[in-house]
């Protein structure tokens, strides 16, 4: 896999919570982090995703946002 993002952080598919067109789809990445994406159910069934696969977290953005209360 080739992709411009430097942001790939490998694990393995956690948990996919599906709905009707979307799912949110957590990877563990480590013992104590999950990353979870919100991706299309043809996304889903494109890659073959599936719980206990090897799957990367692909980050691309311009600008990330932190706060506080």
């Amino acid at each position: 896999m080739k992709v411009s993002a430097r942001n790939q952080i490998p694990g393995r598919i956690f948990k996919i919570n599906e709905g009707a067109v979307n799912a949110i789809v957590e990877i563990k990445v480590s013992e104590d982090i999950i990353i979870s994406s919100t991706i299309s159910m043809e996304s889903i069934k494109e890659l073959n995703l599936k719980v206990g696969s090897r799957a990367y977290a692909v980050i691309k953005s311009t600008s990330v946002m932190i706060g506080i209360e």
